[in-house]
C-alpha cells in the first residue's frame, strides 16, 4: 500500500510538472514582413503587424528596437492575455527618398520565440510636381 501511495504521489507531481512546463505564452504574427511598395514622400508612414497570443499565459513585449532612427516601433504596454490579438505599429520616415529595408526586433516572454524580427520594405519616391 505504501508503494501505491508513493507511486500515486510521484505520478501526480509529474503530471503537475508537465502541465506547468506547457503553460506559456505563444506569439504568432500574421506576417513578419510588410511591403510598403512605392509610396510618395510624405505618405502615411504607419503600418501594423497583427499578432495573437495562442498560449495559456499572458504574453509580454518588453522591448522593441528599430534598426535605424527612421523606424519607430510602438507596442502594447499591457500583457496580451491568452486568445487575445494586438498590433505592433511601425512608423517609417517617408521623407527619406529611395528604397529601404528596415527591421524591428521585439523582445517577448515567449520561451520558444523570445525575439521576433519584423521587416518593412519599400521605396519612397518624390511627389510629382504640382501635387
Amino acid at each position: 500500500m505504501k508503494h501505491l501511495t508513493f507511486m500515486m504521489a510521484l505520478l501526480t507531481g509529474f503530471v503537475a510538472f508537465v502541465a506547468s512546463a506547457q503553460a506559456q505564452p505563444v506569439a504568432r504574427f500574421e506576417s513578419t514582413e510588410i511591403d510598403y511598395g512605392k509610396i510618395a514622400a510624405g505618405s502615411n508612414p504607419v503600418r501594423e503587424f497583427k499578432f495573437k497570443n495562442f498560449g495559456t499565459e499572458p504574453l509580454l513585449i518588453t522591448d522593441a528596437q528599430g534598426s535605424s532612427g527612421a523606424v519607430i516601433p510602438s507596442w502594447p504596454p499591457a500583457p496580451i492575455m491568452p486568445g487575445m490579438s494586438e498590433v505592433v505599429r511601425v512608423t517609417y520616415d517617408t521623407k527619406r527618398i529611395g528604397p529601404f529595408k528596415k527591421f524591428v526586433t521585439l523582445t517577448t516572454n515567449d520561451p520558444k520565440n523570445p525575439q521576433v524580427r519584423l521587416t518593412i520594405v519599400g521605396e519612397v519616391i518624390r511627389k510629382p510636381e504640382g501635387l
